[in-house]
């Protein structure tokens, strides 16, 4: 085997004048080669790595071109990407992130593991590997000091295989990129564990992993083709990324001794690695501090069920979490700081309406909510008891006769909001790209087509390295599709192959729309809802082929949406495209085979637990019990939504959703400012979203004003006021507490939690609540 190097795409030699570490006023010259050219490109760098603009370090950064211009550094040291190193650790880290994503889709919260976390393993196995390992490159300077010359010996060049020189950048993105395509895999997997717990229904190792690798790949080949208007526009950010992309340049570019943001970094992680401990396992209140509940938790009777119901949120589906904070990182994350100032306002508002909403439509009764519990996922029976589905649906396939003898399920009044809100969103999504994004769109591919780009990152990688052919990725969504076909001819998972077809239309479809908004504004649009709706509607009385469906639609359109942030993250990080795409083909691959292990494993141990109402602290199914719940009732479509149905006005949220951002528009139209504020940052897709947000999604209530406090402090106050401060330490300080807690929760996770083998629960006390609820809200007779 040859040596792997990224240099036989692009070959990169860097001279450095002026010291030897990169600080102020360090210049680098990096030459590259392809087949016809040799091109040379200087850079300048200050302790960070940004140019030597100084007067940017009080540049507010509000938009993408802000971005690119003075937060991201144009720095390209023409190191190696791809080596046989980088490879190896790349491939052993996508197992370990790839199992990490797939035990929290079985937490009780929902929580964005953020890429700092395997960012910092990944460091430090790879400066040990440099440090410990014979150096090729050592050997070959002492060799040709002695006067070696010509070809090098077979041992040094084995050597500079196994241990090519220090441990650089690229190398260190490549770890990272490869390991996020390998986690990818894990939202797939929830058909397959919903079919092991809610229908006992078990299929082959080999039909899930072809699954899973079809539904990445395809994704995959659908980003590829949209890189124009995802990759390669300016405002394209993925602001949730860049954390980590900060991280990356200042653990390489900055020195410990000379830099004060890099040294913070490491105070931060130290101090929440200790920390972390006491809200993730000994003092677990400090996840869920409730004033209020704290003061009635004596509370009885229907007077403890409304205060539970407002001000409850350590569980899921115990209450709003009214003036309820968090003080668990695990939950906050760097995601929701790193988010744009508008995308927090539109959480803020969404929020505040969500409340409103679901307090009106419970106390109002309506959809008869008093008769069933303030909140709930599942579908119940008139009493407000599980509904047994079961025998309803034997086999993953409607028994009308069970059907009649039980009746039709119902949902509780919350969840159907949020289900109509969901495909409003989804309604105000596409019309909202088309109405108010529609020519820049176009004129992105234009540009393309033209060779013109506004983003100078990527202008860097057109002129310095080799792009990826179109038809790579045409052939990737060839081979996919290929895939999936197999599967649902050979298996009985009751999903027509017409119906696999439409379902991958759906998802190229709707993926470009969903890619553009996520891009821009660092938080996409669920999906799902419209691809079990479909589905219904199609392929009316199976739940699971229902799942299916939404799996090669939903699944594909959120694989894209990750795989183009990763592509983005190689553009910030000078990554040659080609090495990108090989890398993350071989984690999505990779991460199909892993993730049916974790998911197997954690299923079978721990069924009970899973498919009960709430869980436990440390498991909860209730993200696969909404899923399921959606399924089922969209597979009883002509039942419950159909015109006259109790929740016909379900499906008319997309109708709905679409109005309201013609109305917008017509507005915008004849009033394109107010005072100031212009009426196209009105978001109405993200604004609907937020407002349906908490039955729909599962988290754990108590974060949400911790999530809008956290992101109004980085991204209002330090941003606007303290941009010095927002631009050198704010990504690296919340990514080293990404870090810190991912590290905890991990250890914590194998050790008590139960992942590797009986949980050990921490002694109950007032701070530890483990008999009632952990933020001490009263508990209804």
């Amino acid at each position: 085997m040859s040596a792997i190097r990224s240099d036989s795409l692009v070959e990169g030699v860097v001279s450095v004048s002026g010291h030897d570490a990169f600080d102020e006023k360090t210049t680098v010259n990096v030459t590259t080669k392809d087949d016809h050219q040799v091109t040379t490109t200087s850079f300048g760098s200050g302790e960070d790595g940004a140019e030597d603009d100084r007067s940017s370090d009080d540049v507010i950064i509000v938009d993408g071109t802000d971005a690119a211009n003075h937060l991201l550094p144009m720095r390209d040291d023409g190191d190696p990407a791809l080596t046989f190193r980088s490879l190896l650790l790349a491939s052993g880290l996508s197992c370990f992130q790839a199992v990490m994503y797939q035990i929290y889709m079985f937490k009780p919260t929902a929580i964005t593991i953020q890429g700092t976390f395997i960012v910092l393993i990944s460091y430090f196995v790879g400066r040990a590997w440099a440090k410990f390992l014979p150096r090729g490159d050592k050997f070959e300077a002492r060799w040709r000091a002695k006067g070696g010359q010509g070809k090098l010996p077979l041992y040094i060049t084995i050597l500079k295989f196994i241990n090519n020189g220090p441990w650089t950048l690229k190398e260190h993105a490549i770890c990272s990129i490869t390991a996020t395509s390998a986690s990818s895999a894990a939202a797939s997997s929830e058909v397959f564990a919903a079919q092991e717990l809610f229908y006992n229904m078990s299929l082959t190792p080999t039909t899930i992993i072809l699954s899973t690798i079809s539904i990445g790949l395809f994704g995959y080949g659908i980003c590829g083709i949209m890189r124009p208007i995802a990759v390669w526009h300016v405002d394209a950010v993925y602001w949730s990324t860049l954390p980590t992309v900060k991280v990356l340049q200042g653990l390489h570019w900055q020195d410990l001794k000379n830099s004060k943001p890099l040294r913070y970094f490491w105070y931060a992680f130290a101090g929440m690695s200790l920390y972390e401990i006491f809200p993730a396992y000994i003092f677990v209140w400090l996840n869920s501090i409730s004033i209020p509940c704290l003061a009635a938790m004596k509370a009885t009777g229907s007077k403890a069920a409304v205060l539970t119901n407002l001000f409850g949120g350590a569980s899921n589906n115990e209450g709003l979490g009214l003036f309820t904070f968090s003080f668990d990182w695990q939950y906050i994350t760097s995601f929701q700081t790193a988010l744009p100032l508008t995308l927090q306002a539109h959480q803020a508002a969404g929020f505040v309406a969500c409340f409103i909403a679901m307090l009106g439509i419970y106390y109002g009764n309506g959809w008869n909510s008093r008769s069933l519990p303030f909140m709930s996922t599942r579908l119940l029976l008139n009493n407000g008891t599980s509904y047994p589905v079961t025998e309803v649906f034997v086999g993953g396939v409607l028994d009308e006769a069970a059907l009649l003898k039980h009746g039709l399920p119902k949902l509780t009044g919350t969840f159907a909001f949020a289900m109509f809100m969901a495909n409003a969103a989804i309604g105000a999504l596409i019309v909202h790209c088309f109405l108010f994004w529609g020519k820049d769109i176009y004129k992105a591919f234009k540009s393309a087509k033209e060779g013109r780009y506004d983003d100078r990152h990527h202008e860097h990688m057109v002129k310095h390295y080799k792009e990826a052919p179109w038809w790579w990725y045409v052939a990737v969504l060839v081979i996919s599709f290929i895939l999936g076909l197999i599967v649902v001819l050979k298996e009985d998972i009751s999903l027509p192959a017409w119906a696999y077809v439409v379902s991958l239309v759906v998802g190229i479809i709707i993926s470009p729309f969903s890619t553009i908004l996520y891009s821009r504004y660092g938080n996409g649009i669920a999906t799902n809802n419209l691809s079990k709706m479909l589905a219904g509607l199609m392929i009316p009385g199976r739940p699971v082929g229902n799942m299916y469906f939404a799996a090669w639609s939903h699944n594909v359109i959120s694989n894209a949406v990750n795989l183009s942030n990763d592509l983005k993250m190689g553009e910030y990080l000078k990554i040659p495209p080609r090495v990108m795409f090989l890398t993350q083909i071989w984690g999505t691959i990779l991460g199909g085979f892993i993730n049916y292990a974790v998911m197997i494993s954690i299923v079978r141990e721990n069924k009970e637990v899973l498919s009960s109402t709430n869980g436990s602290n440390s498991w909860s199914g209730a993200t696969l019990q909404a899923y399921n719940t959606s399924a089922t009732s969209w597979a009883l479509a002509s039942y419950l939504y159909k015109m006259g149905g109790q929740y016909w006005m379900v499906p008319i949220g997309i109708a709905i959703g679409g109005a309201s951002v013609v109305v917008h528009r017509i507005f915008y139209q004849f009033v394109p400012k107010i005072r100031g504020f212009d009426v196209a940052d009105i978001n109405m897709p993200q604004f609907i979203q937020y407002a349906g947000y908490i039955p729909y999604n599962q988290s754990q209530t108590c974060v949400l004003f911790s999530w809008v406090f956290a992101g109004f402090y980085v991204q209002y106050y330090l941003r606007n006021y303290r941009p010095r401060i927002f631009k050198d330490y704010s990504y690296l300080v919340t990514g080293a507490f990404d870090g810190a807690s991912l590290t905890v929760l991990f250890i914590l996770s194998f050790a008590v939690f139960g992942a590797g083998g009986p949980a050990h629960a921490f002694p109950s006390w007032w701070g530890n609540n483990a008999n009632g609820n952990f933020d001490l809200c009263p508990v209804s007779d």
